[in-house]
């Protein structure tokens, strides 16, 4: 295959890539993505859901009020020092924007509310409180923020489809099947290019095969990883087999966004071997290969042991009354709490074992809520939840017995709980007033809410940290904080908004924000050409 040359070169073809080159294209620029496979990688995978707040369009529809100040507030818990607090207030003031935006592009958003906490909602709702909103109402007013796409199911695949069909209508080249090897570099250390390897010249056969069967191999993985892997193969086979070297040119100059490394299992084990029994949440492509190329240019690395790992308790929503304690019987955290932080409470807890204690009439509110508020995947776990992997006894004596948990510590969280329930005093573990209930009326029943792989009730895991980049700019910077001339991150391969903690709609809103912002920042006057 000849040569290729852009203005900018585009790593991936997600969400970070797609509003990347939709920037830079508007901008006046010439731009080629290229992707491993077809685009789409864990975008596509996710629930497409955008956290967005300070009053967007879909808010207010919905008759919700919330302020910029609330959002910050909120989420300078969540991000932890990752962003700046001045990058932290322009991601929320232009929040408002980045829903009209992403809607002018095609991606669907409709204002129903949904009424009840969940970790997603069902196909009658697309906004909802997608993180810990409520569970930190005194630190700043609530409001819900989870912008889900407008689509049946998980929606990410629709959100990725309308972002692929408005870059392409902009004009951008993509060129799929195409895996970057290394970057190049002038004599003065600018980046102006990427080697890649790509099968746009390989056998039809292969094309399709290798297409097809990586797209079979993405689902199966995210249950079975070692069915995934082996599933794949055949698709690093074709790609060893047929891929053929081809030289890109940048004149402006390179933006990575080709994921985490969620799939980069050395990686792990190098940058965060606590996190077992998770299930990772991505493609094969999600592989490092973003933060690879850039630490080979120079790049510094920031947060690589930042993962996210999901252990969601609703729906339905009468789960959130119980009481999530350890083996030591020890109360672990706020139930109320998004899935990403009980999951990280879990980890650090006793064992990595956790039991969700519940009496008769919470557990059959719960089941009477079993069909309306689930989607078909969260009905099969939840079921899952309240009969295989749920113990019960006629005392907390019995019921802890059975599954393991010291008896006599579980007797005393659950008298400190009743009694501040009853007093109408401040739960222990700060749950909101309304939803703390007297455990009081047996059986009761512990349901096990532990991390391992297992294919019933799956620990989703992202990778958060990746290259340090300007959070003007999306420039990468070396460790001496001087930025590497021609190349820019984006998204899960740049450390962002979310590379301290997770919630729903999070990650895609940073792809979208530090796409736009490199994006902008390639194609525009200001562009770094060396």
């Amino acid at each position: 295959m000849k040569d290729l040359q852009a203005d900018v070169v585009v790593v991936g073809f997600g969400a970070a890539g797609a509003c990347t080159a939709m920037e830079a294209r508007e901008a006046g620029a010439e731009v080629l993505v290229i992707d491993r496979f077809g685009g789409g990688g864990a975008t596509a995978m996710s629930g497409g859901v955008v956290y967005a707040g300070g009053g967007t369009t879909v808010q207010r529809a919905a008759g919700v009020e919330d302020t910029v100040d609330a959002m910050v507030d909120y989420l300078r818990q969540e991000t932890g020092g990752a962003i700046s607090e001045e990058t932290l207030r322009r991601f929320c003031a232009g929040s408002a924007d980045q829903i009209a935006w992403l809607a002018e592009r095609g991606v669907p958003f409709e204002p129903s509310l949904c009424p009840y906490k969940t970790s997603y909602p069902t196909n009658r709702h697309y906004l909802y409180y997608s993180g810990s909103e409520l569970a930190n109402r005194d630190i700043a007013p609530p409001a819900p923020r989870g912008h889900r796409t407008r689509g049946r199911g998980t929606s990410g695949k629709l959100f990725y489809a309308r972002l692929a069909a408005a870059a392409r209508s902009r004009g951008v080249r993509v060129l799929a099947q195409t895996r970057a090897v290394r970057l190049v570099t002038d004599e003065s250390g600018r980046v102006t290019g990427v080697e890649a390897s790509t099968l746009a010249g390989a056998p039809a056969w292969a094309r399709l095969t290798h297409r097809v069967l990586h797209r079979f191999s993405v689902k199966p993985g995210l249950y079975v990883p070692a069915l995934g892997r082996s599933l794949h193969r055949p698709v690093a086979w074709i790609e060893r087999r047929f891929g053929r070297p081809v030289s890109i040119s940048a004149t402006r100059g390179v933006v990575l966004a080709a994921g985490g490394f969620v799939f980069n299992r050395p990686m792990l084990r190098e940058h965060a071997p606590l996190y077992r029994g998770g299930l990772p949440l991505g493609t094969p492509g999600d592989d490092g290969s973003g933060i690879r190329l850039g630490v080979e240019a120079g790049a510094a690395t920031d947060r690589l042991d930042r993962l996210t790992i999901w252990r969601f308790i609703t729906p339905p929503a009468a789960l959130q009354h119980g009481v999530l304690v350890d083996s030591a019987g020890h109360r672990i955290c706020d139930e109320s709490r998004y899935g990403a932080a009980i999951g990280d409470a879990i980890m650090r807890s006793d064992k990595r074992k956790a039991w969700l204690l519940v009496d008769r009439e919470i557990l059959a509110e719960a089941r009477g809520q079993l069909r309306s508020q689930t989607l078909w995947f969260q009905r099969v776990q939840a079921s899952w939840l309240l009969r295989k992997d749920r113990v019960a006894g006629p005392t907390l004596a019995a019921v802890a017995q059975r599954a393991g948990v010291d008896a006599d510590a579980l007797a005393v969280t659950v008298k400190d709980h009743n009694a501040a329930a009853a007093a109408g005093a401040p739960d222990p573990a700060g749950k909101a007033p309304d939803l703390v209930r007297p455990l009081e009326h047996p059986p009761y029943s512990l349901i096990d809410c532990s991390i391992r792989p297992r294919m019933a009730q799956p620990a989703p895991m992202l990778t958060l940290g990746g290259l340090v980049v300007d959070e003007n700019t999306g420039q990468v910077r070396r460790a001496d904080g001087s930025p590497v001339p021609g190349l820019y991150a984006a998204g899960r391969t740049a450390v962002g908004v979310c590379s301290n903690s997770y919630v729903s709609g999070l990650s895609l809103a940073d792809c979208v924000f530090s796409g736009r912002r490199a994006g902008r920042q390639m194609g525009g006057p200001d562009a770094d050409r060396g």
